[in-house]
């Protein structure tokens, strides 16, 4: 099928178009179509993308279904999928209908709430797909429209705050990637990622008002996309928009933040910080790894305090990302194996979990964990889907959770043994207050008269989660199926890094014997 990933990528704009221009009104009728037409677009989009999945070749490392052309002011528009994004596409198109039914229940503004998670869509699979500098920006940049609007209309009290900063933070770090891109246009003369892989940015040490530049060029090159993807992912300390945005934004908007959005800077670092800028990669290296596992144990200690339940889980999501980051900045196979099957399989976990908070809100419009307690006695079904779920979050084996964590730490523990102990504190951490959370959610007595009357999960609600339930036991019972999709393209990008870091060492060598 030819423009397959254009129109996987689209798809959900065109619904977003249709509800625009030919749905009118905002009566029941209106608000039913418009959902539905939403679940319908987003699951033929899901469906469609599985000829991707059929087409593509794991032993290709190169890009594939590559689509090439020119459109505004002779800017050029080129998308292509590898081993490392097609996966990420994958978990997009995955995750989106899920996001629409739990959104079931919206009654406040329902065409223009769909049509703002159906471009959201559309503009996060241009993220993964595009081989563009610009187009990549583009899609990067309008990502956060959405998703503003969606916190800042559809969002709790303090929805107004939330939203600006969310935008503000990730905004702000990407003006930095912005001025890098530029220079590395003026540096290459193209914006094809492709090229760019295989350009060679300088590497000479320089001195700028006395300070010496390590690394040069790459050093500060990656310095610019490091402010941008580390808000994204978010690192600390940069982390502190996401909690405030998890707590005020609605269930599905925190589904998809947590699942898909957090992603991007994941995907960033491995699409260009590592294989573009190699030099400045390793000369920051350290850094990156310290402030990965200060994040680990920061900000679990952070969740375990919490009244919030959807303040813990973001806090615990700043954690897990600290895990992503550690394995990509390891710079080996298990390392990048297990940071990419840790955000795959962070999608599928955190997005459940905080589902599973939106079903009690539901119920009782509170997030207060004292709010609630003897859950189980009332709930058997809701208790066993949140105990699953607990459980991945924590890394149990036997869960995906586990895969990610368990590669990662393995790949750093090649690096950097302190690193790596710090971090596997942070297991012992996230069992803490995921245990926490869910004994005083859902175990003892059922003293609180209010939740007497609390009735257990909906078929739509039970249906959402059956599809999570099934890919957190699968891929952590058998993980060959992303492994061995990932595993050539994470080989080459080790290989390419590897040998760009003795090329450059080997020069150095050379200019200092002269």
């Amino acid at each position: 099928m030819d423009n397959l990933l254009s129109i996987v990528t689209f798809l959900p704009a065109l619904a977003a178009l249709i509800l625009l221009v030919f749905l009118r009104g905002d009566d029941e009728a209106a608000s039913r179509n418009a959902k539905w037409l939403s679940l319908i677009a987003t699951s033929a989009t899901f469906l469609i993308s599985l000829f991707i999945l059929a087409q593509f070749d794991s032993q290709n490392t190169g890009f594939q279904m590559v689509e090439q052309g020119e459109w505004l002011l002779g800017l050029q528009y080129k998308m292509g999928v590898d081993g490392i994004s097609v996966l990420f596409v994958m978990l997009t198109t995955f995750m989106m209908p899920l996001v629409i039914a739990a959104s079931w229940d919206v009654s406040h503004r329902v065409k223009e709430y769909m049509i703002a998670f159906l471009l959201l869509e559309t503009l996060m699979l241009g993220v993964f797909m595009a081989l563009d500098l610009v187009l990549f920006y583009l899609f990067f940049e309008a990502g956060l429209i959405p998703m503003f609007l969606i916190i800042g209309i559809w969002g709790g009290k303090n929805r107004i705050y939330a939203s600006f900063k969310f935008f503000l933070y990730t905004f702000l770090g990407s003006v930095l990637m912005l001025v890098a891109m530029v220079g590395m246009f003026a540096d290459a003369g193209t914006t094809d990622i492709e090229q760019l892989l295989v350009h060679q940015f300088g590497s000479e040490t320089f001195s700028v008002l006395g300070v010496h530049i390590v690394g040069g060029m790459q050093t500060l090159l990656f310095l610019a996309f490091f402010a941008s993807f580390a808000v994204k992912m978010p690192m600390w300390p940069v982390h502190t928009w996401l909690p405030d945005a998890h707590v005020q934004a609605p269930t599905a908007g925190s589904v998809v933040l947590a699942a898909i959005l957090l992603k991007m800077g994941g995907y960033g670092f491995l699409r260009f910080s590592l294989p573009m800028f190699p030099v400045g990669a390793d000369v920051l290296t350290p850094l990156v790894l310290w402030m990965s596992a200060i994040a680990i144990v920061y900000t679990s200690l952070v969740a375990l305090v919490q009244e919030d339940m959807k303040k813990l889980i973001a806090y615990s999501s700043v954690a897990h990302m600290g895990y992503v980051t550690m394995g990509i900045f390891a710079g080996n196979q298990q390392g990048i194996d297990g940071a990419i099957f840790q955000m795959i399989s962070h999608g599928f976990i955190s997005g459940a979990l905080f589902l599973c908070v939106g079903v009690i809100y539901d119920r009782m419009h509170t997030r207060d964990i004292d709010a609630y307690g003897g859950l189980v006695n009332r709930m058997p079904a809701y208790a066993l889907i949140f105990m699953l779920f607990t459980m991945a979050n924590v890394g149990l084996p036997g869960t995906s959770g586990f895969i990610g964590e368990f590669l990662t730490l393995m790949g750093i523990f090649q690096v950097n043994t302190w690193i790596a102990a710090v971090a596997t504190s942070g297991v012992i951490l996230s069992a803490a207050y995921a245990l926490w959370l869910y004994r005083r959610v859902v175990m003892g007595d059922l003293i609180k008269e209010s939740l007497k009357i609390i009735t257990d999960m909906t078929r739509r609600e039970r249906a959402i989660f059956a599809p999570l339930v099934i890919a957190t036991i699968l891929f952590g019972v058998y993980p060959a199926p992303i492994l061995d999709t990932i595993g050539p393209s994470v080989e080459a990008l080790v290989t390419n890094y590897q040998t760009a870091l003795a090329a450059a060492e080997s020069a150095t060598q050379v200019a200092v014997n002269h």
